[in-house]
Order: C-alpha cells, then structure tokens, then sequence
C-alpha cells in the first residue's frame, strides 16, 4: 500500500453521501463533489505504486503505451518483486525502450524501495547520467510527490550522476568500462551497453570488451540478492546479449536469463484466411510502412540486427539456420561411424580463441534412404593443455570414435602426439592460414547442410554451434565452425556422404584424365 496517512473517509462513505445527496446543502454538496475528486486522485496514485505502466500514464500522460511496453513492463516489475532476478529485452531503436527502463522504471522502482541502491549502465557516461539527471528531477515533482509521498532527495543530491534518497537509497550512473571500486547495486540496469559507433568501426573486439567489463565489473557489484536487466537494440552475434546467451548454453550455473525479443515487424497468422501477415510492433507510433522504407534504406544486416533482434545476416550467410535439421527425440540415432573434431586455442585467458570440440555421427536415414549426419555433442571453453588432455580422454572414452581429428596447431600439436602415442585413432588436420581460406572451407562443405542431410539436437549447446556458423565471418570466435568444418570435410572425404555434385566433379575427374590433362 501507498506510504501515506490513512484517510477520514472511505469510498462507501463517499457513496453514502452521494445517495442522499439531496440531503445536503448547496455548500456540503461541493464538499463531496471535493471529496469525489480527492477519491478518484487517490485511486490514480494507487494505481500509479502498484503498476509501473500507470505510473507512466500519471508522469508523461501522451506517452504512447504500446502492448511491448505492457511486456516489457511486466518483466520489470517482476524484477522488481523478486519474481525474476534476470531478464534481457531486445527491442529496436525508437520504440519507447529508454524512457520506460532508464527513466520511470528506476524511479518508480526507488519509490517503492527507497533504501535500495540502484546502477544504471549505458554505452557512455554522460547518457547515463543524463538518465539520472531526469529520474532525479521526476522524484522532486509534484506528481512524484504524490504518489510517493514519503520519498524524497536527500539534501546533498546535486550530481546528477550519483545521488541518494532520504532513507540512504543510492542511484549511480556510469558507463562501460567505468571504474565501480566500493559501488554496491541491489538493481543493475543496463541500457544499450553498445552504440552504432561500435559496429560502424569494424572492431569488434568492443563486445568482448564490454562483456568483460560486466562479467568482472558490474556484475561483481550486486549486493545479496541483487538483479539485473539488460535492455538493448542488438547490434551483433557477441554483444551482451548474446554473450549471455551463450553463457546459458554453456553452463547451466551461469545466470540464467529470462530473454525476450521484440521484432518491429511481426509475422501473424490472419484470423481469416490462416496466411502470415506482415504488422508492425508498436502500431501507434510506427505504421508498416514507414518501417519498411526503413528497410529498404539500410544493409540487410543492419536491420536484421536493430530491428529484427537476429544479428546473423541471413541473406548474407554461408550456412543458413533453415539449412538445419532438428532432432526432437530424446535419444540419437545408432551411428555406424562417430567423428571427434578438436579445434585447440593457444593459451587460456579472457580474450583467447576457446577450445571447441565437436563430436558427429552418421546414420541411416530410413526416411530419405540416404545416410545423415547427426551432431552428438559440442564442448567450447577456454582451457590449458592438462585440461584439454582430461577433457580429450573424457570425451573419447564416453563416445568411442572411429576418428578422431585433431587441427595441428597450439596445444593439438602435442595432443595429437600423446594420442598417437597411445595408439588411438588420432588424424591430423593443417589448414591454411587466413580468413579467406576459412570462408572456402565453410563454402567447402556448405551444400551438406544445404542439402538437408545434417542434424542437430534441441538443446543450447547445438543452438550455440548453429548460431555461430550462420554469424560467420560476422562473429568474433569462430572456435565452433573450425571444429565443425573439419568434421563435415572428413565425412565427405571418407565418402560417408555423397552428393549429385560429387558425382558430378567425378565425372569432370576422369574425362580429364581421358583426355590427357593428368
């Protein structure tokens, strides 16, 4: 309930008098008419602490209330009951995002947690102490003042960056990469930790950096109990948001993310005809229209991005999404050859190449009467040699391959040698250096996925490997389709798969040969 006196008259006792109303004098009855007003501003301000929406409506009335913003909402204020203790929304640029998060929510939150500390993270400072600029001048208004009547500033708030409530609350802004020594948060927002500048100068070493920064910075902050929320416009395959992600897919002791992501167009089937058709997210601000002439004026990764949370460039991507079985048994199928593919880093620590190792199958597929590739399972980590040597016998031991290719570089090279050693099915694998040969190596084997013969299981781990091969070369790491690549070469090679254009490339072969080129 609201902080505030108990008042003398209730709602049935306004109604009592508003049925023998005509038992009242002139100057009684503009008494209740008081009364009714005084009432129904009561109900509003109610309305305004319980719901963080109608607490917008009473600070901004023309803010427009889209059904995202009602979404949105609901996760911010199960955040704040305890209900939730991490969340990330994506949502495109200009749909009402930072108004909600960065300036009524942390002061609503306040007012109903006065005594909590609250970090507010943005891509730079100054827009998030701009943000806390306008969420302390929103606690001094009267309008604040009475829905929150016990609130206040304490006397000292002059920073608009680093202020406190009455009752020892503290909100503090700061942008990636700040110094946070002797901060403490109880609520970390974080909206937008990357900007278009980011993206536009090619380095994308910034999402690690920034995933850094929260990983040992921000996220060390929270006190007991503390929660996050993470709201942004995606930009790439590893900003915050999918490094998250891939956190989750890669441990389940990571914090666990509740994600949601706002497309402005949305597909809908049609009530009538049962066809998807085309709406926008935020109708009453964005018709169809102009988002699409939106559209048309940006690269199609950019938009796919921005506006439609999927950083991955489809149109541009070697190996598509849709290219990808999923397999929705519990089980795999018996293979009749399993392959290990090790894709080693040089060194472990933060910015290091991680260690991936896939593990593949192939299996007769009764349905296509062809024999299919399934993958097992996918490791990726940042490890050391002895490490990688444990994890290498772990996993061989529990699948039992017929092959096992290892990419002699780093430490491969001496696990290649100390599986060789003890007799194990060990083949080396020397690529080309460059970026270019690895996108022909993709572009290699690209048509076995294409042709619809490669499997994936339901689970993150192989979301992780999909993503990360349909991001290529987009992405930061690549650990995962080095490792994949190898696998799907030697199937090929082995002649475990084989395609019409394989039939085709042998018949090109040896008419060569008749005519006298070898």
């Amino acid at each position: 309930m609201m902080s505030e006196a108990v008042p003398d008259f209730s709602e049935e006792d306004v109604q009592k008098m508003l049925d023998n109303l005509d038992s009242f004098s002139d100057d009684e009855v503009k008494e209740i008419d008081r009364l009714v007003d005084e009432l129904s501003a009561r109900r509003q301000n109610q309305l305004a602490y319980d719901d963080l929406i109608e607490f917008c409506k009473a600070m901004m009335p023309d803010f427009i209330v889209g059904r995202h913003h009602r979404i949105l909402a609901d996760m911010l204020m199960g955040i704040e009951r305890g209900d939730k203790d991490r969340v990330c929304v994506n949502i495109p640029p200009r749909h009402g995002k930072s108004q909600l998060v960065s300036i009524f929510y942390p002061a609503w939150f306040l007012g109903r947690n006065p005594s909590k500390k609250v970090m507010m993270v943005s891509h730079t400072t100054d827009l998030a102490v701009d943000f806390g600029r306008k969420v302390r001048n929103l606690i001094s208004t009267p309008e604040y003042q009475a829905i929150f009547p016990t609130v206040k500033l304490a006397v000292d708030s002059k920073s608009a960056g680093r202020w406190n409530t009455n009752v020892g609350g503290e909100y503090y802004a700061c942008g990636v990469g700040s110094a946070l020594a002797g901060r403490g948060a109880d609520l970390l927002l974080i909206d937008d930790p990357h900007s278009e500048q980011d993206v536009i100068s090619g380095n994308f070493s910034v999402f690690e950096k920034a995933y850094e920064w929260y990983t040992f910075g921000a996220r060390t902050r929270l006190m007991p109990g503390g929660r996050v929320a993470i709201i942004q416009t995606r930009w790439h395959m590893d900003d915050l948001t999918g490094r998250a992600v891939k956190d989750m897919a890669q441990n389940d002791r990571a914090d666990q993310f509740e994600v949601i992501e706002f497309p402005a167009i949305l597909e809908i089937e049609d009530g009538e005809t049962g066809e998807l058709v085309e709406k926008p997210l935020w109708p009453e601000f964005f018709d169809l229209e102009a988002l699409l002439r939106t559209k048309a004026s940006m690269p199609t990764f950019q938009w796919n991005a921005q506006y439609q949370q999927k950083p991955t460039a489809e149109e541009a991507s070697i190996v598509k999404r849709e290219w990808w079985n999923w397999w929705g048994e519990e089980n795999p199928p018996a293979c009749e050859y399993i392959i290990m593919s090790l894709d080693s880093a040089a060194e472990k620590h933060n910015r290091a190449d991680y260690t991936a190792l896939t593990t593949w199958g192939v299996f007769y597929n009764e349905d296509d009467n062809a024999y299919n590739i399934i993958l097992l399972n996918s490791i990726k980590q940042r490890i050391e040699f002895h490490e990688l040597k444990e994890l290498a016998m772990q996993e061989y031991a529990d699948w039992e391959p017929d092959s096992f290719i290892v990419e002699k570089k780093s430490s491969g090279v001496a696990l290649y040698q100390e599986m060789r050693r003890m007799g194990l099915p060990v083949s080396e694998y020397t690529p080309h250096r460059g970026s270019g040969d690895k996108l022909a190596r993709l572009n290699a084997v690209s048509d076995i996925v294409a042709s619809g013969l490669c499997w994936v299981p339901q689970t993150r781990w192989a979301e992780e490997v999909v993503e990360e091969i349909a991001g290529f070369p987009f992405m930061s790491n690549d650990d995962l389709v080095d490792s994949t690549v190898m696998a799907l070469m030697r199937f090929r090679q082995g002649g475990f798969i084989r395609l019409p254009t394989d039939e085709l490339e042998e018949q090109r072969y040896f008419k060569r040969q008749g005519t006298g080129y070898y």
